[in-house]
């Protein structure tokens, strides 16, 4: 096996390189290097520098606004981008709700969704997690009962990242309850954040930053046409979702730059330079941060 990156594979990267050494605004490079988390206006900044371009569908096929790239081309673009260092890409719109809407979705809701994810006009969250539903999310109980052309939901989510950000949810919710298996049952819907029912609490972390929620529903009106998939068979979209959050998420190129600053930084003080101007307090997780 030759694990070495072919001539045409090294031109990419260094496309990639030379794009977001052009294009990355210079105030969101700084405030990343310094180790912050990227604000909300970061991200949307750069997401949509990278949409322009055609890179920031990264996962996704040509026909819904991506770039078509190979399995290594993907992982080189990850990698020099946090490398830059720049924004990750909002993983709930370009590595979750996309390709579950290219595998599932309507025809109506790709042309409705899919570009404005890639281009973060709608920021979206991820409601699967309950408070007796974590590693157990079977057991989730959040309830939609049909009727007549809504679905109307009941329940509670919790540990729901960027969920004071968001536009929109994709939300798992048990719409038979009375189904013999508790995967069965369960159904993937689409909920405008901003629709007449919904709560947001915010859940402090104790390093004092704010990325979890918790969503509360009460009798949330939800149209039928923001159903994902089959009713009752949203397990196996929830399982397709989850199988792509999975990958990329190593963060390798953050981890490359962050030993290249310490470097940098150790190598002032051997010099007798004061650091104080390069380090930043202790930087809380990153608003992609995964948290279902």
């Amino acid at each position: 096996m030759d694990l070495r990156f072919t001539p045409e594979e090294v031109a990419f990267r260094e496309e990639v390189r030379t794009f977001i050494a052009e294009n990355l605004p210079r105030e969101i490079k700084e405030r990343m290097r310094l180790g912050h988390p990227p604000r909300k206006q970061d991200t949307i900044a750069w997401q949509r520098i990278l949409n322009a371009k055609g890179w920031a569908a990264f996962s996704w096929p040509a026909d819904w606004g991506g770039p078509g790239w190979t399995a290594i081309q993907r992982m080189i673009f990850l990698e020099e981008n946090l490398s830059a260092p720049a924004p990750e890409l909002l993983s709930f719109n370009i590595t979750m709700l996309g390709p579950v809407l290219v595998q599932f979705g309507t025809q109506a809701q790709k042309e409705r969704f899919l570009p404005r994810a890639a281009n973060l006009d709608d920021w979206w969250c991820q409601g699967f997690s309950e408070p007796g539903a974590g590693s157990d999310l079977a057991s989730l109980r959040t309830a939609a009962k049909k009727e007549d052309d809504h679905y109307i939901v009941n329940g509670q989510k919790i540990w729901t990242s960027t969920a004071h950000n968001a536009d929109w949810c994709f939300c798992l919710v048990r719409t038979n309850p009375q189904a013999s298996k508790r995967q069965e049952g369960i159904s993937f819907l689409l909920i405008d954040m901003k629709t007449p029912g919904i709560e947001v609490r915010p859940i402090i972390s104790i390093d004092g930053s704010h990325h979890l929620n918790e969503v509360f529903f009460t009798d949330v009106k939800v149209p039928v046409e923001n159903l994902v998939g089959e009713e009752n068979k949203g397990w196996s979209v929830a399982k397709y979702l989850l199988g792509n959050e999975r990958t990329g998420i190593a963060r390798l190129g953050k981890s490359k730059e962050r030993v290249r600053y310490a470097k940098e930084v150790a190598r002032e003080v051997r010099m007798g330079a004061s650091p104080s101007s390069r380090t930043a307090p202790f930087a809380p997780a990153s608003p992609n941060s995964r948290s279902t």
